[in-house]
């Protein structure tokens, strides 16, 4: 299987942001994808909820979700999108979803994101997703042709027992679109997507927002980049760098297979007392 990253920079324009990963999309139409995968918060980066709630749309009413399955049905083709901002059930807050959307344009899983970026970082980087999101509280799984995909997003990365019970359910690659701060993503973000692939056995995917994103209106937004594809064994096979960019990697499921042998620790998990 080969896989695409989309490495983007998304503003706090749904209809910009779509035009441009339509373009995206068919570049990795045309390299031989048959996934690609798109961060977190794709359609809107936006620290203004005043704009959020002009500009967002309930899930059968998104036309950044009706535009991507139009596209994975026209190439045939699955799309992961990381996750829209989209306006939930929480009449005060919305749901950061992620989609898996099938070659034939329908939806094949959704999965909001558990944990919430509720964060101090710095006097300058300070974030409180759950004041505007509603948090999830399922973890989800989905069929890629022979592959099982397990659906995490961004800050969902601090929480490996998420991971683990994701591989122990059957997920043989672990997506996790972000929109990584550039404070907090220099010093883990690699750190942390190696050491999920390690501990799990599993492909990590993770494309990422980056740069300085264009807002209309609220506190300017960047993102620190770098997508990766990491391997079962923890090897980065790609690195996006800082820019936008299209980043396509080979998936060899018997890879997994080989490294779970190798290191069955999924299978060593024990139960204890205390603390």
């Amino acid at each position: 299987m080969r896989a695409a990253l989309l490495q983007i920079t998304s503003s706090d324009d749904p209809a910009a942001n779509l035009d441009m990963v339509r373009g995206y999309v068919e570049g990795a139409a045309a390299g031989g994808a048959d996934l690609v995968l798109t961060p977190e918060v794709t359609n809107c980066v936006s620290s203004s909820r005043t704009h959020q709630r002009s500009v967002l749309c309930t899930e059968t009413e998104d036309p950044t979700l009706a535009g991507l399955r139009q596209e994975a049905e026209r190439h045939g083709i699955h799309i992961l999108i990381g996750s829209l901002a989209v306006l939930s059930e929480d009449e005060d807050r919305f749901a950061n979803r992620s989609f898996l959307i099938r070659p034939d344009g329908t939806i094949a899983a959704r999965y909001d994101k558990i944990h919430m970026f509720d964060v101090e970082i710095d006097e300058t980087e300070t974030y409180r997703e759950s004041a505007a999101y509603r948090p999830g509280d399922r973890a989800v799984l989905a069929d890629v042709g022979a592959a099982t995909l397990g659906l995490t997003i961004c800050y969902d990365v601090r929480f490996p027992a998420l991971y683990r019970r994701l591989a122990v359910a059957g997920a043989q690659i672990l997506t996790v679109p972000a929109a990584f701060s550039p404070v907090s993503g220099k010093a883990h973000w690699e750190p942390l997507l190696r050491a999920r692939a390690i501990e799990t056995g599993s492909y990590v995917l993770a494309p990422a927002q980056c740069g300085n994103h264009s807002v209309s209106t609220g506190r300017p937004r960047a993102s620190h980049g770098h997508s990766l594809a990491v391997d079962p064994w923890g090897e980065v096979l790609c690195d996006g760098g800082e820019t936008p960019g299209l980043h396509i990697v080979e998936i060899d499921l018997d890879r997994v297979a080989e490294c779970r042998r190798r290191i069955p620790s999924l299978t060593h998990g024990r139960s204890f007392e205390g603390p």
